[in-house]
């Protein structure tokens, strides 16, 4: 239990990692696949990977409870959500322009944080807002791209209700974080593939041909199946306001593995914006690792006096924080301190 902080730290950057796979290999494909068809397969993969995963027992703990009848509003809010918010950002984009879809669509951060605090009830504390508000920031410096990235339009509001729907999803899947990883990621990628699949169809775009729709689905397993696995397993632990933040680092790592795979240029504004995002991301790992509890003490103790005994029970109790380790603590009262109640 002691490491279970840290392991969670490591699931959501695992998921942030994951997903940034998808930046530059999803440029490859959408030569050769609609994106409506890219999102559809991408989610297919991602269940029926996790879906195999299940079936042959990888990652799977022995006690792990399934989804109930009590879970069905979060588990169709979390589909219907990953529906919607994918046709809310095209149609942003289609109006708007790709530079300001990006630059709003960091607002998921603040919004899954906003949504935790004022539905959930989920406890923001400063520091983790100092944390939100740099790794925001870095992310709105890395997705700008001149003045054009400032302009508002009617196509911001579809993004911005992308955004909201995105924070909201991940608060409807932090509702139930504590049910089986492998049936949440499986039944969230089948029902949104799908639903997907069938608004492709339906817009009338042209199914790509079978080898690319494998490399999709194989790209989906890894990027979205593995990624919502290790991110639904860090919100177990971390909440979806704390592991929001650490999956922002994911725009970084695609843009390092574009510069990688496709020798795309890493700009000053990279840098400048790799820079705050990591003091964001050590601020949440302070604020991660830190743990604030109060002690009770309960003292009980005898002495006689003019020939009565007395009993007294002393009962204080303060707060402090400190940083999980291996090591014990214990607190020490002096005689004064408890001669002091007997007068």
């Amino acid at each position: 239990m002691k490491y279970k902080n840290l392991t969670a730290i490591f699931y959501a950057l695992g998921a942030a990692v994951f997903y940034a796979i998808n930046v530059p290999c999803s440029k490859l494909l959408l030569d050769s696949v609609s994106p409506t068809f890219m999102a559809g397969f991408l989610y297919l993969g991602a269940g029926l990977g996790v879906g195999l995963m299940n079936v042959l027992g990888i990652a799977k703990p022995k006690h792990e409870e399934k989804l109930n009848r009590k879970d069905m509003p979060y588990t169709l809010g979390m589909i219907l959500l990953d529906i919607i918010a994918p046709i809310l950002l095209m149609i942003g984009v289609s109006v708007g322009t790709s530079s300001n879809a990006s630059l709003l669509g960091n607002f998921e951060i603040a919004a899954t944080t906003l949504i935790a605090l004022l539905l959930f009830k989920e406890p923001v504390s400063g520091q983790l807002w100092a944390s939100i508000v740099l790794i925001t920031l870095s992310s709105m410096i890395l997705s700008f791209e001149g003045s054009g990235s400032l302009h508002f339009s009617v196509g911001s509001l579809f993004v911005l209700g992308a955004s909201v729907c995105w924070g909201l999803e991940n608060n409807c899947t932090r509702s139930i974080a504590e049910k089986s990883t492998h049936q949440i990621v499986t039944v969230k990628g089948l029902c949104s593939g799908l639903g997907s699949l069938i608004i492709a169809f339906l817009t009338g775009e042209k199914l790509p041909e079978i080898r690319y729709i494998m490399l999709t689905m194989i790209l989906g397993f890894v990027s979205y199946g593995l990624s919502i696995f290790t991110y639904i397993r860090a919100q177990k632990t971390l909440g979806a306001a704390k592991t929001s933040a650490y999956y922002a680092i994911a725009p970084f790592v695609g843009a390092f593995l574009s510069f990688v795979l496709l020798r795309e240029t890493l700009s000053a504004n990279y840098l400048t914006a790799l820079a705050i995002m990591m003091a964001g991301t050590v601020l949440a790992v302070c604020d991660t690792l830190q743990h604030s509890h109060v002690h009770e003490h309960v003292h009980t103790f005898t002495h006689t006096h003019d020939g009565t005994t007395h009993t007294h029970t002393i009962v204080h109790s303060h707060e402090h924080q400190h940083y999980f380790s291996d090591s014990h603590h214990r607190h020490s009262h002096s005689v004064a301190e408890l001669e002091k109640y007997l007068k």
